[in-house]
């Protein structure tokens, strides 16, 4: 059980996991990798659970007015917010529309559209992210004017995915060439939602999941959630009175992510422990399990659940 826990004071940060590491207002980003192989461009993150469940699951931590660069994925990218208050803006130059999420809500990001997130708290902030697919779409795909601001700060991809950094004496393998920025034709293919666009089926709030998680799990991500897609998993909420505290089992695998409170997790005829804000439990298909707020007070949990959809894709707009 303790080999499938990520707990939160355990998280290894990688501080150069991405083009914009050295780019000034990105350079203090740190990036976790916690289920799956994510989608870091640097052979320095650390990987905390190889195994993949048919999405990844990773985070992101930044302190006050540190900003994630424009970039897209193919497959799915959900994020719910743990610790702070974020902006998140999209689009070509990132104006195209906006939203601010407060702790515990959540944003299922649409393919074909590049964004972008920044903490505008005023202490550390911490966002977890979902991946769809077992390679997480391939990688990231960057704005172009993200890789060419980051050449002159010392930092470049190869077309193999990989960063080399002038700061460490690093420099392009002569038979790998630079990853080529968008045409561009390419360029049309990426969309431009408005807020109104947006914000109304792809962003989920905490405090309105909450009411409708009393006496049932509140269904956020899937075909009967309130944000209707089917990216290659589920995601639910649960609180104190969503589920009994009985022995269950799901056949395919779960992800445990606390949001608040003490969450006591047991394994029939095995062992027991205590789940906190901020850590990660993978459960495997058939394990049966029985889980319940372990203290009085606010409790809540975000479960992700695999299904058989295709390749971990999200909605795109039209």
């Amino acid at each position: 059980m303790d080999a499938r826990i990520v707990r939160y004071g355990d998280l290894r940060p990688c501080k150069t996991a991405f083009i914009d590491a050295h780019t000034p207002g990105s350079n203090q980003k740190e990036n976790f990798t916690i289920i799956g192989g994510g989608v870091s461009e640097s052979p320095d993150q650390h990987v905390h659970i190889r195994d993949t469940p048919g999405f990844n699951i990773g985070a992101a931590g930044q302190p006050p007015k540190c900003r994630n660069s424009l970039h897209s994925h193919r497959t799915a990218e959900v994020f719910f917010v743990l610790k702070g208050r974020w902006r998140f803006f999209w689009g070509r130059w990132g104006n195209a529309g906006e939203v601010v999420l407060e702790e515990g809500d959540i944003f299922n990001i649409p393919t074909g559209i590049f964004r972008g997130f920044e903490n505008i708290g005023t202490d550390y902030g911490m966002i977890m992210a979902i991946l769809g697919g077992d390679d997480a779409g391939g990688g990231v795909i960057w704005a172009p004017q993200v890789i060419t601001d980051a050449k002159d700060h010392g930092l470049v991809l190869g077309r193999n995915g990989k960063l080399y950094d002038s700061k460490k004496g690093q420099s392009l393998p002569e038979d790998v060439p630079p990853m080529p920025l968008l045409t561009d034709e390419e360029l049309k293919q990426f969309l431009e939602p408005t807020t109104r666009d947006v914000v109304p089926e792809f962003v989920a709030r905490y405090w309105d999941l909450m009411a409708l998680s009393d006496r049932q799990p509140a269904k956020v991500i899937g075909a009967e959630g309130a944000l209707k897609d089917r990216p290659g998993f589920e995601v639910e909420l649960l609180s104190r009175n969503s589920i009994p505290d009985e022995f269950h089992a799901h056949d395919r695998h779960v992800v445990l992510m606390p949001m608040r409170g003490h969450w006591r997790l047991r394994y029939d005829n095995g062992p027991e422990t205590v789940l906190n804000p901020g850590d990660t439990a993978l459960v495997k298909p058939g394990e049966r399990h029985a889980l319940a707020p372990s203290m009085t007070g606010e409790a809540s949990l975000y479960r992700v659940i695999e299904t058989a959809d295709p390749a971990g894709l999200t909605r795109r707009l039209a």
